[in-house]
């Protein structure tokens, strides 16, 4: 009986895959976007998303994996961070919150921080049918001797794996 809920859930979270694309690179910068829908209310999503990041982030997509703690202030100021003991990594800082919506955060993630570059993550919500569209979106530029549309394909597999976090996350009873 529970391997079949299980399994009916996991069919009723993600009703079509992500869509994952580079939509514009140059020497100076990208965008990309990760977009799914899943049948999961927006609230449900909101929550997970930005009260439980530690939950489904990859923790090798992290600074000091598992010996660390993600979290995300949603509130303009906030900040997702990961916390190590003495050791912490402000990722991104929250720009704009409105809840179940949309959440805008600013810096540059990973390797991007430390090569001065800036970018704009954006989470959006929005209910389509029975379901949540979850649209994830990163856009990237700055100054760097390194040719940055080199960068957007692995970006962007990275950020595909992330979304999926989200989504397994959200299939667990």
């Amino acid at each position: 009986m529970r391997i079949c809920r299980l399994g009916m859930l996991a069919a009723l979270v993600v009703a079509v895959p992500a869509q994952a694309e580079v939509k514009d690179s140059s020497a100076s910068g990208f965008s990309i976007e990760n977009s799914v829908l899943v049948a999961t209310p927006r609230d449900r999503v909101w929550q997970a998303m930005t009260g439980q990041v530690d939950r489904w982030w990859p923790k090798d997509h992290s600074w000091w994996g598992p010996a660390s703690t993600l979290g995300i202030d949603a509130r303009a100021g906030g900040c997702f961070c990961e916390i190590a003991g003495a050791r912490q990594a402000q990722h991104l800082q929250v720009s704009f919150v409105d809840p179940g919506t949309t959440l805008r955060m600013l810096g540059g993630l990973g390797p991007l921080q430390g090569m001065g570059l800036h970018g704009v993550a954006e989470w959006t919500l929005r209910a389509e049918g029975e379901g949540t569209r979850i649209t994830w979106t990163y856009r990237v530029g700055g100054y760097t001797p390194q040719d940055l549309s080199t960068f957007a394909p692995v970006v962007d597999r990275v950020q595909a794996q992330q979304l999926d976090g989200l989504l397994r996350f959200l299939a667990q009873p």
